[in-house]
């Protein structure tokens, strides 16, 4: 029976190669500085207009790439709208908001928390426990994010409003890229991602142009939000789906484990924000619950599988 929801296992069960390795730091360092480039953005742009602007220029980018544009199977339609909305309309409008109450380092820290649901939704999916090893990364993943999370919500509850954005957008990326491996496997990186930023653009389109009279232009935050479409949203994207279809979805999103790094950097360097000690202890446990999650999976029969 067709359903809406499938994942698939990665074509990989083995642990990290090298090149998977280098396929994970590619978005891991484009995405840890995404929050500092969010962060310049919005000092000119409202949220939705960073959300659209980040959207519009990764489906221009990808746009002149005739490899993008291959033929869908009608069947996978709703599996693309359903991507869109997971992996970029809702998160990207999550982390513009968010960031009006939160740090930008503090956003990214928070963000390393999507394994914990990319984990629980692929064995759901997949019906697959993960090996003792893996299960044990993700509970120093929550430990980690624990460390992170505490300074930001005892600020009270408009930063505690903050947090909780990022970590639905969490949730949501926790589904996407379980959803997004069998259409890599499929159809490729390059195809599967234009279509999703497609699906979003739609969708931000019209609230976007809405906001658009109120912008006070200047060039600094454009070239970031450029920066944020480009890379982040275009070369990123197809690069992360492309890891997941060869380790699966749970392995793939470790990749946000490596983003606070980053992000605590470019906070400390260009924006003056302040680090404390909990939330740097806790970004080097995220980092080893990455190596953990990034084991040996279990072996089990490689297929699609539907809910």
């Amino acid at each position: 029976m067709n359903r809406l929801i499938t994942t698939s296992h990665g074509s990989n069960a083995q642990a990290f190669s090298p090149s998977d390795w280098a396929l994970l730091a590619v978005p891991a360092l484009i995405w840890g500085a995404s929050f500092y480039l969010i962060a310049v953005a919005l000092e000119s742009f409202p949220p939705q207009i960073v959300t659209l602007g980040r959207i519009a220029f990764g489906f221009l980018a990808l746009s002149g790439l005739r490899k993008v544009r291959v033929p869908i199977d009608p069947a996978d339609r709703s599996r693309f709208l359903l991507l869109g909305v997971l992996w970029m309309a809702f998160p990207f409008a999550m982390f513009s908001f968010s960031e009006q109450w939160i740090d930008s380092a503090v956003a990214g820290m928070l963000n390393a928390g999507t394994p914990i649901f990319a984990m629980l939704v692929g064995s759901l999916l997949l019906k697959t426990m993960p090996r003792l090893v893996q299960i044990g990364g993700v509970i120093l993943g929550t430990i980690g994010i624990g460390l992170i999370s505490l300074p930001s919500l005892g600020e009270g509850s408009v930063s505690a409003l903050g947090v909780a954005m990022v970590i639905s957008a969490n949730v949501s990326y926790g589904f996407a890229i379980n959803l997004a491996v069998p259409l890599q496997q499929k159809y490729g990186g390059l195809p599967t991602i234009w279509r999703t930023q497609m699906v979003a653009l739609a969708l931000w389109l019209i609230p976007g142009l809405w906001v658009l009279p109120d912008v006070d232009f200047e060039w600094g935050p454009m070239v970031s939000l450029i920066a944020l479409g480009v890379l982040g949203t275009g070369l990123a994207f197809v690069v992360a789906a492309t890891l997941a279809g060869r380790v699966g979805g749970p392995r793939a999103s470790i990749l946000t484990y490596f983003m606070p790094i980053v992000s605590i950097a470019l906070g400390v360097l260009f924006l003056q924000e302040v680090i404390t000690a909990g939330e740097l202890i806790g970004a080097a446990v995220l980092l080893v619950g990455a190596f953990a999650t990034s084991r040996r999976e279990r072996q089990t029969e490689r297929s699609s599988v539907s809910v």
